[in-house]
């Protein structure tokens, strides 16, 4: 069971050195965290916004399988490639901006 959770950790660490835009949701989710123990998020509202953090997180983690297993068995770009890295992406963007629309719902209240 030790072993499964180094193995998972290891996996994190590697797409976070090789993939700037996890690096980028990583920093972010810890700013907003931060910003919402100051505004004094409560129980439920801090929930939802883990929630929110951990869906596009683990969405950005499915999207670099993908692409690294399209990359795996296609030496060239092929039309085909391009349109499941390109639907994988999509996928990310989708749940960015449904984030991006939690995020709002939560932070707007509290800021005006």
């Amino acid at each position: 069971m030790v072993n499964s959770f180094r193995y998972a950790i290891n996996g994190i660490k590697d797409a976070l050195k090789s993939e700037p835009n996890l690096r980028f949701h990583f920093l972010t989710s810890v700013v907003v965290v931060i910003l919402a123990f100051y505004l004094k998020f409560n129980l439920t509202e801090l929930s939802i916004l883990v929630l929110t953090i951990f869906f596009v997180i683990s969405l950005e983690l499915i999207n670099t399988i993908v692409e690294k297993l399209v990359d795996m068995n296609s030496k060239t770009i092929t039309e085909e490639a391009r349109i499941i890295k390109d639907i994988s992406a999509g996928v990310v963007l989708l749940g960015a901006v449904a984030s991006l629309i939690i995020g709002a719902l939560l932070f707007l209240p509290k800021l005006f």
